[in-house]
């Protein structure tokens, strides 16, 4: 690749990226938020966990050969 090849790549990319502002950097510490966020109580996990739980044990407990195929996909 010669200069005059490299210099045309440089001006389409200079052209077809956007500039990035001087600030792009957030107006606030976001280390508080995160540590709150830490912090917290986790949520319940919702209904559709619990009734894949609830198959798989009903699979289980109709199909016992299965619980080592269930073992190895943990």
């Amino acid at each position: 690749m010669n200069a005059d090849d490299q210099n045309r790549l440089k001006k389409l990319l200079q052209q077809s990226l956007t500039p990035v502002p001087d600030e792009a950097e957030p107006g606030h510490d976001l280390w508080p938020a995160m540590l709150r966020r830490m912090d917290a109580k986790p949520a319940m996990p919702p209904w559709f966990d619990w009734a894949l739980l609830a198959g798989l044990v009903g699979l289980a407990g109709f199909f016992p050969a299965a619980i080592p195929v269930f073992l190895y996909y943990l």
